[in-house]
């Protein structure tokens, strides 16, 4: 099922959460939604569940709207809120089986279901144990097995690896992945390396409005205005060379690179490169070139540049 978001718009008083935003999400698409507290993720992903109502504009899943089919909405979606709907006394297994009869699930099928999402999470051997007794990392599976036990054709995680440590979020990453194969999920997070390596597409807000929306690569490319190489030349003074390098015509800037000796960051000027010139400037000057890379612009740097205003 596709997600299609048109001129959302959610005000609280004066404040505008969300600020006339548009969006489609694909059948089969993993979208990772970044941006800084209070950018109005969270209540993008409220409005299309239904949890809240929107100002103005409108959401469909499918074929399916949230102002005049709300009841099949919540059927085609599995949430999983930030804050993990959990009830810490009940054990594993009966708690699926709750959320089973509340989801409306043929009673004949209940079985079925609880034993393919405790297979599916990997929660086997925590099944008996109450929800109080385990681990967050198993807590965030429970929660996962809730938001998927009915099947849903859409997924909607908020911080799904939110507090779990480096070994749960890579075991909750490759579950999403799995799922997200069959499945049409949004996933929000402030961990942009897990967006970077779960996410088929990324999509940033800020102050209520859509800033960016590609692939991570296409969001790099799109920043980069300006080729920046790292460079390393054995042989000459590092201070003459970082002299005769500023004075390449497709130089912009040049700066030491403080971790390593006879090492440089060198920025060419827009639509230029400076590879050949470099090379030719350590052949005339009888200097050795040992490197020469392309520093990449991390995600970070552009969720940075694109939030901070």
């Amino acid at each position: 099922m596709d997600i299609v978001v048109e001129n959302l718009t959610k005000l609280y008083g004066a404040q505008r959460a969300v600020d006339n935003i548009s969006f489609r999400v694909k059948t089969g698409e993993i979208l990772g939604f970044l941006g800084p507290n209070g950018a109005g993720k969270t209540t993008t992903m409220k409005a299309i569940t239904t949890y809240l109502n929107p100002t103005e504009g409108s959401v469909s899943v499918g074929n399916f709207t949230i102002h005049d089919n709300p009841d099949e909405v919540k059927r085609s979606i599995g949430y999983l809120p930030e804050n993990n709907p959990l009830y810490s006394d009940m054990m594993v297994i009966d708690y699926l089986k709750f959320v089973a009869e509340l989801q409306g699930i043929e009673p004949k099928k209940i079985k079925e279901r609880i034993r393919e999402m405790i297979q599916t999470t990997g929660l086997d051997d925590e099944k008996h144990k109450k929800i109080s007794e385990l681990s967050k990392g198993y807590k965030q599976r429970v929660g996962l097995a809730q938001a998927l036990i009915h099947d849903p054709q859409v997924l909607i995680l908020d911080e799904p690896t939110s507090g779990l440590d480096p070994n749960q979020i890579v075991e909750i990453r490759e579950l999403i992945k799995k799922i997200g194969r069959e499945k049409t999920v949004i996933l929000s997070s402030h961990i942009l390396a897990e967006v970077e390596a779960t996410c088929d597409r990324i999509l940033i807000i800020n102050k209520g409005k859509i800033v960016a929306d590609g692939t991570a690569r296409e969001l790099r490319k799109k920043s980069e205005g300006q080729e920046i190489l790292k460079v390393k030349i054995e042989d000459g003074d590092k201070n003459e060379v970082f002299k005769a390098i500023q004075t390449l015509e497709c130089v912009g800037t040049v700066d030491f690179i403080k971790e390593e000796d006879n090492a440089f960051e060198v920025q060419s000027k827009p639509e230029l490169t400076c590879r050949k010139p470099i090379f030719k400037l350590c052949v005339d000057k009888g200097w050795t070139l040992t490197e020469m890379t392309p520093i990449e612009t991390k995600l970070e740097d552009i969720f940075r540049d694109l939030t901070m205003n």
